[in-house]
């Protein structure tokens, strides 16, 4: 008879003694092994939240469109009208990516699609957020080529389109890399699917793929540090079949169709534990399992490996009794393993028996979040460097005094990796398999996806600048929140939900989890103003390095990355906003007001090395004021260009729209001795944006926004030339910025 196990098995497992002690207590007895390895998957962060729950409860979850709130499903689920919902959701593999990137990303793309395909939903787009380290090392660069060949690999094979994303650099992203996957389905309100089992008797099946060894413990693997030791932890990085989840989704949708499902989840972190139970504990019941049935890719599994066990492409359903022929009959016409390995019971357990004996018996409460899993305060501290931010002054830096010092900073800006095109990135992703995408060949600030058969759209965007969240967590928090509902805006829709990625470091350190607590206070109160509450996510905390010395504080840690996935409707595709200029003679405006800014830009902390300085100026009440104003010109047809002012400032968000519109600009900087050269044209204060006006609508398009009391800025007009020129000054030509742009990633990549 084996050994139980004691609180040094618990403690190399992950968990901390006085959990040990309570899962003691919730058993009435030492747990075995197998029971041990449960209790430390389940109550890793990564699957109880349980050093984040207590603020992520405080976000907003309800709205009129709410149909999957926060928590409740796999994803969330939003009403678009006419008997159409969307669920979208978004989700990091950031620790097996800094591993395997190939099998790190893919199989994080593939996560995040059974999320949505689980909830009955077709998914029609995705978009991804990735941050990495210095492009000048071999590391990044090995790391980029892998993370973008296996997103692009696994979604083109699945058949659903990347339509959009966000790629950023810096060096706190040297050992942790993020990638964050986002996707977007549609389905119709009367069969949406829910994970949850109830009903005695009612068969379990796990279909899919078999069960292999690869994954096991990936949930915990999320909840550590990466370390110098991380790469020995490649078992615990999934590996993925793009063409098998291909399958899998037609077989699931076609399940679901049938009316005979109960209920059913996709087997991601924590693989069969996770879903058995977490479905037993929503419908109130348990269940009895029986592991030996599970089809298995290598022989001889233990039972905690069958448990744990991450395989890709893999489901538990639990459908009406008396229906298994039916899903049999289903699951062998699309090739795939279709196995009854169990019964829902009527009382809070979780049975499972292996070859006739049992064991594990847990009571299935107890392992989720809202039941047993533990919940904590954590202790939080503002670190140091946030006041030593804050004392950063404007006259510090010297002022840009020449064109010859605008064209030199301009350049550099537009050629920055942060900044210039991501082309050699999105080339390698299908942008239009199976679908309508909207904006494949005229970009807008958002994505845009038709919903096929009906004149509805979804508009897509993911943002975060971290290093104004880095600056001041709540204000860049609500920074990212309100870019994303701008760039959404100025593609002609209007905004109706987020999902977040929430990427810290090590939550046990005060320093990190005051940037977390702070990001959840910013985003509340952004969300609230602007209309767009929660509908789930996703912690990922651990996002940092264990030191070789030193206290493991912030210096170790990725920049706090409060990743906003956005969604919007547009009605009308004709109704869509791009962001290039459209004709010479059209007239350009700034909408909203510059400030004497330059505070976490781009071109003082990489032109000018300024790393301290706290986040740009940004006002709520005026972003929202902004954001309606624009929204009323787009809607009132008066603009035929609109681009919000984001990184590298007005000369970028102006050069962007050149570039696309192969057509040049000349603007003249207003005489305004308050606002230095530099922050009107490279400071990233918020809430601005540039349109182009037809000269026939300018009359119009001035009143309207006189009559909202919102500013305006006549800059100046859209060159046929080619030219760029600024006070009179040719500052540059479009054919040398469009060559600096598109120049830089494929210089270091290729």
């Amino acid at each position: 008879m084996e050994a139980l196990p004691t609180v040094e098995t618990a403690i190399k497992l992950g968990l901390l003694p006085e959990e040990f002690d309570r899962i003691c207590q919730l058993l009435g007895r030492t747990p075995n092994f197998t029971e041990l390895c449960l209790y430390s998957a389940m109550w890793s962060e990564h699957c109880s939240y349980k050093n984040s729950i207590v603020w992520l409860k405080q976000l907003p979850k309800d709205s009129p469109r709410m149909l999957a709130k926060a928590g409740e499903e796999n994803a969330g689920i939003v009403d678009l009208g006419d008997g159409l919902a969307c669920a979208f959701k978004i989700e990091s593999h950031n620790h097996p990516s800094a591993i395997e990137p190939y099998q790190g990303a893919a199989t994080g793309v593939g996560g995040i699609n059974r999320d949505i395909f689980t909830m009955g939903a077709r998914p029609i787009a995705q978009l991804n957020s990735l941050r990495f380290g210095n492009l000048n090392t071999d590391r990044t660069r090995w790391l980029v080529r892998g993370v973008v060949k296996g997103i692009g690999d696994y979604g083109n094979a699945f058949g659903v389109p990347t339509v959009g994303g966000e790629v950023y650099f810096d060096d706190c992203y040297q050992i942790n890399p993020l990638v964050n996957a986002f996707s977007a389905g549609i389905l119709r309100t009367d069969r949406i699917a829910r994970a949850i089992a109830y009903g005695a008797g009612n068969p379990v099946f796990i279909v899919g793929s078999a069960t292999g060894k690869d994954g096991i413990h990936g949930a915990s693997f999320a909840s550590e540090d990466i370390s110098e030791k991380s790469t020995e932890r490649l078992p615990a990085v999934q590996v993925g079949d793009p063409f098998q989840e291909k399958l899998l989704l037609e077989a699931t949708l076609e399940i679901i169709q049938t009316g005979c499902v109960i209920g059913i989840q996709d087997m991601g972190a924590a693989g069969l534990i996770c879903s058995t139970s977490e479905m037993s504990a929503k419908g109130k019941h348990g269940m009895k399992i029986w592991l030996d049935r599970v089809p298995t890719r290598q022989s001889n599994m233990k039972p905690f490996e069958i448990l744990l066990s991450e395989s890709q492409e893999r489901m538990l359903v639990v459908v009406q009794k008396g229906k298994e022929s039916l899903i049999k009959e289903i699951f062998d016409k699309w090739d795939l393993n279709c196995a009854q390995i169990g019964e829902v019971i009527d009382q809070d357990r979780l049975l499972f028996y292996m070859n006739g004996e049992l064991v594990a018996d847990v009571p299935a409460s107890s392992l989720v979040v809202g039941g047993g899993a533990p919940q904590y305060h954590r202790e939080y501290r503002e670190p140091a460097y946030y006041q030593e931010y804050k004392k950063f002054d404007i006259n510090s830096v010297p002022d840009l005094k020449s064109s010859q010092e605008i064209a030199q900073v301009g350049k550099f800006l537009i050629a920055h990796p942060n900044i210039c095109s991501r082309r050699w990135i999105y080339e390698q992703y299908d942008s239009m398999v199976g679908t309508a995408n909207v904006g494949s060949t005229t970009p807008s600030d958002a994505a845009v996806v038709n919903i096929k058969g009906t004149d509805k759209n979804i508009v897509i965007t993911v943002d975060c600048n971290s290093r104004y969240v880095k600056a001041d967590p709540e204000q860049g928090c609500a920074i990212a929140v309100a870019e994303a509902a701008r760039n959404i805006v100025c593609t002609g829709g209007q905004p109706i939900a987020i999902t977040n990625n929430l990427n810290f470091g090590n939550p046990y350190v005060p320093e990190v989890y005051w940037q977390f607590v702070g990001s959840i206070l910013g985003m509340k109160k952004a969300c609230e103003r602007l209309g767009t509450p929660v509908t789930g996510g996703n912690v990922s905390f651990y996002n940092q390095s264990t030191p070789k010395s030193g206290n493991g504080g912030v210096e170790f840690a990725v920049f706090p990355t409060p990743t906003i996935g956005m969604l919007g409707i547009l009605e009308g595709w004709q109704n869509r906003m791009t962001l290039h200029f459209k004709q010479a003679g059209d007239l350009i405006y700034l909408i909203g007001q510059a400030q004497n800014d330059i505070a976490s830009s781009e071109y003082l902390y990489s032109y000018r090395g300024v790393k301290a300085s706290p986040a740009p100026a940004f006002d709520l009440e005026t972003e929202y004021a902004l954001q309606q104003s624009v929204a009323a010109v787009i809607g009132s047809k008066l603009v035929q260009s609109a681009h919000d002012v984001s990184e590298g400032g007005l000369w970028v968000c102006l050069t962007e729209s050149a570039i696309h519109g192969k057509r040049g600009y000349q603007i003249q900087l207003p005489q305004d001795s308050s606002i230095r050269t530099d922050a009107y044209l490279f400071g990233e204060s918020q809430s601005r944006v540039v349109v182009s006006v037809s000269p026939e609508k300018q009359a119009a398009f001035e009143a309207l926004l006189r009559q909202r009391e919102t500013p305006f800025t006549l800059l100046g007009k859209v060159r046929e030339d080619g030219k760029i020129i600024i006070n009179g000054q040719e500052i540059t030509t479009v054919e040398e910025v469009t060559e600096l742009y598109e120049g830089t990633l494929p210089k270091y990549l290729d």
